[in-house]
């Protein structure tokens, strides 16, 4: 069941076959239906999630807007609500399956043993974050310089797989328009 996680943490740091049996020691492994939380606004987020199978998204409530959707993750992704894990505050957001999800929880509280026992896999978290910070800024830059349909395009190019499996009025969420919007870029596509 570990396997894609070892096979993407190889990606990046070299792991023994002894630093994985370590590192299964620390991980649990869970499932939630599709609709069911991993997280919901007000508790504390308690660990770092590698999605195995299926499909999540974390999202916030906002007065103006409804549901404003922040994240996606499919497998081999990590998601988490990093404001509420670090800071051991409740969280603002929800993390959501989208389909039935079978993942990997990495819970806070261990990490730093782990971390220990396996000094490489700090290294590896730290370049999982740099590419997290770097795709962050990249989506505001994109949100700032393209129009809407430029960042469609670009959304929809970049990432298929959620094209694929995630519904329309989500996308448009993330990327931070309405359906019709969406509607209206790939009438304009067909035509």
């Amino acid at each position: 069941m570990l396997t894609n996680l070892f096979e993407h943490i190889r990606k990046f740091v070299p792991l023994s076959e002894e630093e994985e049996q370590i590192l299964a020691q620390y991980i649990e492994i869970r499932d939630v239906k599709k609709k069911d939380h991993l997280l919901k606004a007000g508790q504390v987020c308690q660990g770092n999630y590698f999605i195995i199978k299926g499909c999540c998204r974390a999202y916030f409530d906002s007065e103006r807007d409804g549901e404003q959707i922040y994240h996606f993750a499919i497998e081999n992704w990590w998601i988490t609500d990093y404001i509420s894990l670090e800071a051991h505050t409740p969280s603002e957001s929800n993390i959501q399956a989208l389909e039935n999800t079978t993942y990997a929880v990495l819970y806070r509280d261990v990490q730093d043993g782990l971390f220990a026992a396996v000094p490489q896999l700090e290294r590896y978290f730290r370049i999982i974050l740099q590419k997290a910070l770097t795709a962050a800024q990249l989506r505001v830059k994109y949100i700032f310089t393209q129009t809407g349909e430029e960042r469609y395009h670009h959304f929809a190019g970049s990432f298929p797989d959620f094209v694929q499996r995630v519904p329309l009025y989500m996308i448009a969420s993330y990327l931070g328009f309405t359906p019709e919007f969406i509607s209206k870029i790939r009438a304009k596509k067909k035509a």
